[in-house]
């Protein structure tokens, strides 16, 4: 069986955001053992599964993905939708853009300390759609 939904994420301001219980709230009943496959549906944003009980790890983790792209970078050209747009797109690309994760007994079966995370690398993104396939 496959199940597939299509959920709508409020608009988060730049960072890293748990997102896990979004998801979970607007899952379909899950099968006793399959895999949930999420995918963002933007090029400036990404996914990431990482340490969910510490924030720290959030604010450690965007402050090096600017390190790796900074904005106002002389040689970026793709600057149409301001200073922080190419630098977006880099760290999509070095984050995820799709994730696995396995389901056991109905749930999802992550590690104690992990979470889902939407990383927003624009200062103002919107709201992002995430597509969420169920195999089971």
């Amino acid at each position: 069986m496959i199940q597939q939904i299509e959920i709508s994420l409020p608009s988060f301001r730049r960072g890293i955001h748990l997102i896990t219980h979004l998801i979970e709230d607007q899952l379909p009943v899950l099968p006793q053992m399959g895999l949930l496959n999420i995918f963002i549906k933007h090029t400036s944003a990404g996914l990431t599964i990482n340490e969910n009980a510490d924030p720290t790890v959030r604010t450690d983790l965007e402050n090096y993905l600017d390190r790796i792209a900074p904005e106002d970078e002389p040689y970026f050209r793709h600057t149409l939708e301001g200073s922080d747009d190419m630098p977006a797109h880099i760290k999509a690309t070095l984050t995820a853009s799709s994730l696995s994760v396995p389901i056991t007994n109905g749930r999802l079966n992550m590690g104690t300390w992990q979470g889902i995370y939407l990383c927003e690398f624009r200062n103002y993104g919107g709201k992002r759609k995430i597509l969420i396939t169920v195999y089971g």
